[in-house]
């Protein structure tokens, strides 16, 4: 009995949301996929809980054919969830700890993937779903457009459109017109060129194209090219390439050199590849999350309105082709999903066929008056009275008292060299100077992007009467930050690997040591949100651009004297300030720094905020040394 026991509380307990549903799916979508991956896993190592609001009530018998076959689920409430999941969104994951959380629809799909294999070393195959590098949907939603459509916008679309779906023609979500884009556009893969060469290849094989030779060559590199490759002539490159992947037979390798006219084809003269699946030759997680909310989509398009499928026939094609993945019929029947038999598309005429070209992207702004360079920008600045000021530091000498503290709260025990330490100690003296001073009894601290929890950590130490949040994407650097913690007993501590929108708790003071680029706008804007404090430190001025949440200048001031590309210009000169690059050069490089900290700083200014952009001291501890705190009024 006892073994027993030590069992179950070592289970992860993955936490799902459910409004309510329909035949063979579960809503919101985000649970129906995850089901659906648990189910393709054949993951079993989970304890899964509905969590229901109080204007809904079900019984678990009810939802047996569209829940996973063989699995137990437990329906809950969300006031019986675990405190730290309450200030998330989920889906999410914790660990028996309770102190470690993981949320978000990516973060949690990943997290089962990995778990998977670990449970069943046999199973190790499924890592392939996490893609090249294994970085597929690793980027957060609020910088990557392909995360954020695939994990967020298609998925609440088509809840949308199921909702609203009548007898009426619809209107096809935009995020269908922008997939269905994704899936025309050419594929780029790692050996790129030499794909696009066996496609030549195999185009002059099968008599496809304009000849490379001619007379009796072409016909003799016909005859030997065609016994060389696979029996069917009619399947794809693409197709070959996708599925010879996903098949337990391995073929041997082809070590042919390819004849001299596809070696010398110039790179322009090369065929692209095609999509096969959603991110291109091979299946992955992005597949994954798109096929349940896919199919429910053309299950409304097929009963009622199944002329419209002809303004997406890639996005048919793709949901056909996906069903000839091993395992993708049998994961789906335990979810209740009947894949459709859709009906052979006829050539599409140019009229009736959808044009991509119009569907919403970036918008490239042209100012017919822009001049290129910081100085001509600055000077604009300054005629309109914007200089660069920075607010006197309110403690340059103070520091903490190292020394006497654990071993573990200073950044020397991370993999880091003494200089570096050294420099990452003099930044945190900054930040947790004007920390302790605003923090009182009771409040709730969040570290954003916080790493290796070089900041929470210390903060919690020292604040031990105040609950620390550390919230960052990356799972090793929050493992670590977790073990660190574990080995000072730090009880005041939670750790919630997510990106900052699945963070929903309320808070008094966020803080932020370099988050890059406009992660330092998300944590601002959070901060405004929630009426709470902020000291952030931003990084990577470079990479700020216009997002799907943000439009560069931020303030008004701002805005009525710069236009996109000359903020832009800012931005970049921003960046410049390494300690190798010419005085001059950094001079300017901190000046840029001010002037797009001092625009964040107004926009805070226009939502009721006190701010000031101060130089961490000394100027050495980092190239990116200026501070942003800001106080609600």
């Amino acid at each position: 009995m006892k073994a027993i026991k030590k069992s179950l509380t070592e289970e992860e307990y993955l936490y799902l949301d459910f409004s309510h549903q329909t035949k063979g799916c579960i809503f919101p979508l985000h649970t129906s996929v995850t089901l659906f991956l648990l189910s393709y896993c054949d993951c079993k190592i989970f304890k899964i809980c509905l969590v229901v609001t109080k204007e809904v009530s079900t019984d678990s018998s009810l939802l047996r054919d569209d829940l996973i076959q063989d699995v137990e689920i437990q329906i809950i409430s969300r006031q019986e969830l675990p405190p730290i999941v309450q200030n998330c969104c989920l889906p999410a994951v914790v660990e028996r700890s309770d102190n470690f959380c993981r949320a978000g629809l990516a973060v949690v799909l990943r997290h089962i993937i990995q778990k998977s294999c670990e449970a069943d070393p046999l199973k190790k195959e499924l890592l392939e779903l996490l893609g090249f590098k294994k970085t597929c949907l690793k980027a957060c939603a609020e910088v990557s457009q392909w995360t954020r459509l695939c994990e967020l916008t298609i998925p609440l679309a088509i809840e949308n459109f199921l909702r609203e779906s009548s007898d009426q023609p619809p209107t096809i979500p935009v995020e269908i017109l922008q997939l269905e884009k994704k899936l025309s556009e050419p594929v780029r893969v790692h050996n790129d060129d030499k794909l696009r060469r066996q496609k030549l290849k195999q185009q002059k094989a099968d008599g496809v194209g304009p000849p490379l030779t001619k007379g009796k060559a072409k016909s003799k590199v016909h005859t030997q090219e065609t016994s060389e490759e696979l029996d069917s002539s009619s399947e794809s490159l693409e197709l070959k390439v996708a599925f010879s992947k996903l098949t337990v037979r391995e073929e041997p390798a082809t070590t042919n050199r390819e004849p001299s006219h596809i070696r010398k084809a110039k790179a322009s003269d090369l065929p692209p590849l095609e999509h096969v699946f959603a991110e291109g030759l091979y299946f992955t997680l992005a597949d994954i999350v798109l096929l349940p909310c896919i199919h429910h989509f053309l299950v409304i398009i097929c009963k009622k309105f199944s002329e419209k499928l002809v303004e997406f026939p890639l996005l048919a094609s793709w949901y056909q082709r996906i069903q000839e993945v091993p395992r993708v019929k049998t994961a789906a029947s335990k979810c209740g999903i009947q894949f459709l038999h859709l009906p052979k598309l006829l050539t599409v005429s140019t009229e009736q066929r959808p044009n991509l070209s119009e569907v919403p992207g970036v918008e490239e702004h042209s100012d017919p008056l822009f001049i290129g360079g910081p100085r001509p920008t600055m000077a604009k600045l300054m005629e309109k009275g914007i200089e660069v000021m920075f607010s006197p530091h309110p403690c340059p000498t103070w520091t903490v008292d190292w020394n006497v503290l654990p071993a573990a709260v200073s950044p020397k025990e991370g993999k880091m060299s003494s200089d570096r330490a050294l420099r990452k100690q003099q930044q945190l003296n900054n930040l947790v100077y004007v920390v302790t001073n605003q923090a009182k009894p009771g409040d709730r601290i969040v570290d954003f992007c916080s790493g290796g929890g070089h900041v929470g950590i210390v903060l919690a130490h020292m604040l031990p009467s105040c609950q620390v949040t550390l919230i960052e994407n990356k799972e090793l650097s929050l493992i670590r930050a977790k073990k660190r913690s574990d080995e000072l007993g730090l009880s005041n501590i939670w750790f919630i690997q997510a990106n900052m929108e699945y963070f929903t708790g309320m808070f008094n003071i966020g803080v932020a040591l370099h988050a890059c680029g406009v992660a330092t706008d998300m944590v601002i804007e959070h901060c405004i949100k929630t009426r709470a404090s902020f000291v952030t430190c931003p990084c990577c001025y470079g990479f700020i651009q216009n997002t799907s949440k943000f439009n560069f200048p931020k303030s008004e001031q701002f805005k009525k004297t710069l236009s996109y590309k000359e903020h832009m210009i800012l931005c970049r000169f921003a960046d410049q300030t390494a300690v190798q690059l010419p005085p001059q050069r950094r001079l300017i490089g901190k000046q840029c720094m001010c002037l797009v900290d001092l625009d964040r700083a107004r926009a805070a200014e226009e939502c009721g905020y006190s701010v000031q952009v101060i130089s961490m001291e000394p100027e050495s501890c980092s190239p990116k040394n200026n501070m942003i705190v800001g106080v609600p009024i």
